[in-house]
């Protein structure tokens, strides 16, 4: 008998993912004739949810080889857990940022117990399945992996032909059997106003609409915007000039984009004020004479000036008919303007409370400044700004073809607010991490960014400039090395702008700008404490590597009741942890625990923590079975 079977015989409460799939106990408890011998009965499962039972006709939907396996990958749990990176990390103890390094299935899945439904914002730039590019299918499954997922169905000419089909080049089901459960993971862990960009380009673009109108919904799906990346000179394809890339977006509900908002320069032009600067705010002004509307003679009209002279409807073609012009006339919203010469002008005001209607609401019920829709064509922005962007900070081109990240900003601008938080499970070069800092330093905003990027090795020979510059700053040869470092170097620049801009002479008080928040708490994956089978016995081995706080910050993650980015609070020493959301108490160290319970059977700060009424969490992987612990079982909950 393993561990874990001691204490369930002992009647303990468990915590650990394969407990507790809440589908499965709702259907069990609500509609137990679906589940028979822990299999679904799908007719059942029909019957219950009011569908046609019948089967002869065929559905509408994106068909690939290795569907099943993806679905069972979202569903099987992760074999990793993490550990404190505090070398690599910024500001630990302070910061709301959070880098994961690991492959982003399993990183989804230890974000998604806490995270789940909180992010609002996501944008992903994932690799795209080109020929050059060689993506070969990088998710591990053969018969072992088969048996793990549960696939008895499958034979091993099954495994052999998704084999040989991934291992292709330019695989469209060794792709979409990639992306399909990390979109999974995706959707769960978007809020229910979120939204997520895609950057792809045409290789998988249709594929990639298919998938997504699946599983973020088709009638949630927003726009195909348009990127221009480049400004003429493409010539990379035999036919056409590609000057575009595709950025797929879609909305978990209703109020999921909103609009950019202004820039600094556009505000400044509303500076004037009138009788309605409470309610309108101030306003600017536009010229009523536009000649490049399409002809009407309804807007040829005759306009008096002050001085009684005439704008004669013949020379002009207003903006408006002769009915809106005079509503508009004496409601004070038309101004007349001289030159110097005396020759007169018509405008009209334009008030910034009423600049493009109302924007939406941030995570305080605060209306957000007013804003533009974005376009679903992208012109201002090019890649080349990227790679500038980069050699800016690192003085070579350690990453090829980075996104600019003033194209990261457009989306974070219009899909997020003020405190919202922000996912990229691809980070790359840490684009999005750049834009978001640089964003909240722009409009006070306290954004908080998750990145997670796998530890892929950088070729020495493909990328020379990315392989020299990590072994020359003493960092090891891999992509999220880059990632962090760029993080580092963009926070530093941000806040030296900002000190200096605050340092200038005039500049008051209250004028001076905020430093956002510029860290990152960085978290390795590593193998998780597993049971194994050795000389017929099944046997518990933990991991020795890992530091009593690491094992907390995993329990923590696990649980999913408190904010992980908040350090908790030590009660004892590497044993003992509470942390301020919920006021939940988190034990590991078994050796600490056991030492002070079983000697005197009076572990004081655990009886402390059960009068205060707080949840109750111990590490199940260094705990054991002692009188103390029977003793308080009824108040306390082991976690795997």
């Amino acid at each position: 008998m393993n561990q874990k079977e001691q204490f369930i015989n002992a009647e303990f409460s468990i915590m650990d993912e394969q407990n507790e799939n809440r589908l499965l106990k709702f259907l069990k408890e609500n509609y137990p004739a679906v589940i028979r011998d822990n299999e679904i009965k799908w007719d059942e499962l029909k019957t219950a949810l009011g569908l046609p039972i019948d089967e002869r006709t065929n559905g509408y939907g994106l068909n690939f080889i290795g569907r099943n396996v993806a679905k069972a990958k979202y569903a099987q749990k992760t074999a990793k857990e993490l550990r404190i990176n505090n070398e690599l990390s910024k500001n630990f103890d302070t910061t709301q940022n959070i880098v994961l390094k690991g492959d982003n299935l399993d990183c989804l899945k230890i974000l998604k117990s806490y995270y789940n439904g909180k992010i609002k914002c996501i944008y992903i730039d994932p690799p795209y399945n080109t020929q050059s590019d060689e993506f070969v299918y990088p998710d591990k499954f053969d018969a072992e992996e088969r048996e793990v997922l549960g696939l008895a169905n499958l034979n091993e000419d099954d495994i052999a032909r998704m084999e040989f089909s991934f291992g292709n080049k330019r695989s469209h089901n060794g792709w979409l059997s990639f992306m399909y459960p990390r979109l999974m993971l995706a959707s769960d862990l978007l809020s229910n106003d979120g939204v997520i960009f895609i950057s792809i380009d045409d290789n998988e673009q249709a594929n990639l609409k298919l998938l997504c109108d699946e599983i973020f919904g088709e009638e949630n799906f927003v726009a195909d915007i348009a990127w221009r990346k480049k400004a003429g000179g493409a010539n990379d394809s035999a036919d056409i000039a590609v000057e575009h890339e595709n950025v797929l977006t879609y909305k978990k509900g209703i109020n999921g984009i909103g609009k950019i908002p202004l820039g600094e320069d556009r505000l400044k032009q509303y500076k004037h004020e009138d009788e309605k600067v409470s309610t309108h705010g101030k306003y600017t002004t536009k010229d009523l004479n536009d000649k490049s509307l399409q002809d009407s003679s309804g807007l040829h009209f005759d306009i008096t000036c002050p001085d009684g002279s005439l704008l004669k409807g013949t020379e002009n073609q207003w903006k408006c008919n002769k009915e809106t012009f005079y509503n508009r006339l004496n409601d004070n919203r038309i101004v007349f303007v001289q030159n110097q010469i005396g020759e007169w002008k018509c405008h009209y005001k334009i008030y910034l409370n009423e600049e493009k209607g109302e924007l939406k609401y941030d995570d305080e019920g605060n209306t957000i400044q007013k804003g533009r829709n974005l376009s679903s064509v992208i012109l201002d922005v090019l890649n080349r700004n990227g790679s500038n962007e980069i050699k800016s900070l690192f003085n070579c081109y350690p990453f090829s073809y980075p996104k600019p990240s003033e194209l990261i900003k457009k989306f974070v601008a219009c899909g997020s607010c003020k405190q919202s938080i922000i996912l990229d499970f691809f980070a790359g070069s840490g684009t999005t991490g750049h834009a978001i800092m640089q964003l909240n330093a722009e409009d006070g905003g306290n954004r908080k960014f998750i990145l997670c990027q796998i530890d892929e090795p950088i070729d020495e020979k493909k990328k020379k400039e990315a392989f020299d510059f990590c072994t020359n700053n003493n960092l090891p040869p891999v992509i999220s090395s880059i990632t962090i470092e760029r993080l580092r170097r963009a926070g530093e620049k941000i806040k030296k702008e900002i000190e200096e801009e605050n340092n200038k002479a005039g500049i008051f008080p209250e004028n001076k700008k905020a430093i956002p928040d510029i860290g990152f708490k960085v978290f390795d994956t590593i193998d998780a404490p597993k049971l194994t089978l050795e000389d017929e016995q099944i046997m518990i081995f933990g991991n020795s590597e890992q530091h009593p706080i690491d094992r907390i910050y995993n329990m923590i993650f696990k649980v999913g009741l408190d904010n992980p980015t908040i350090p908790p609070k030590e009660i004892v020493k590497d044993c003992m942890y509470r942390t301020e959301d919920t006021g939940s108490y988190y034990i590991t160290n078994a050796t600490e625990l056991d030492k002070s319970t079983v000697r005197v059977e009076n572990f004081q700060p655990l009886q402390d923590a059960i009068k205060s009424g707080g949840k109750i969490f111990i590490d199940g992987w260094t705990a054991s079975i002692n009188t103390a612990l029977q003793q308080y079982k009824e108040d306390i909950k082991l976690v795997f």
